[in-house]
């Protein structure tokens, strides 16, 4: 089966949050409507890149690449927010977890990231696919939520 990797339409919104179901909240308790408005928000700004893979017309897998300038990079750094392939076992997931990577790293080489950064697979047998790819364990990151403003913070 071929699999065509593009730059993610409005249209494609839905598919790519319900192929993603939880992975898109950080908040247990939240919805993931918020997060299809963001992506929806997202195809049209320069600073991130949405990509989805298909397969028959139907979107099979998905990436979100958000770019953010970096003194210590020299230079902008992308950050592989979400990668998503639909679990069916009639498509083939390393197939299309290696066509996403690929059009993500060429995308953020092509808008002048001199790094792109992910928070690696839990699962052994994906985290070679990304190694095969050329990514390499960089140490843990920290971070801390905070509260967008003008929008309150559940608790």
């Amino acid at each position: 089966m071929e699999y065509l990797v593009r730059a993610a339409r409005v249209t494609d919104i839905d598919r790519l949050v319900a192929l993603s179901d939880s992975a898109l909240v950080m908040d247990p308790g939240a919805s993931t409507r918020h997060a299809a408005d963001l992506l929806r928000q997202l195809v049209y700004l320069p600073q991130a890149s949405i990509f989805v893979a298909e397969a028959r017309r139907v979107v099979v897998g998905g990436a979100v690449l958000a770019l953010r300038p970096s003194v210590r990079a020299s230079g902008y750094v992308g950050t592989i927010d979400l990668l998503v392939v639909d679990p069916d076992p009639e498509h083939d997931a390393a197939r299309i977890t290696d066509a996403l990577l690929e059009e993500v790293v060429r995308s953020a080489s092509n808008k002048g990231c001199t790094l792109v950064e992910a928070i690696g697979p839990d699962d052994p047998a994906a985290s070679e696919r990304w190694t095969a790819q050329g990514f390499v364990p960089s140490g843990p990151r920290l971070q801390r939520p905070v509260a967008a403003a003008g929008i309150a913070r559940r608790t």
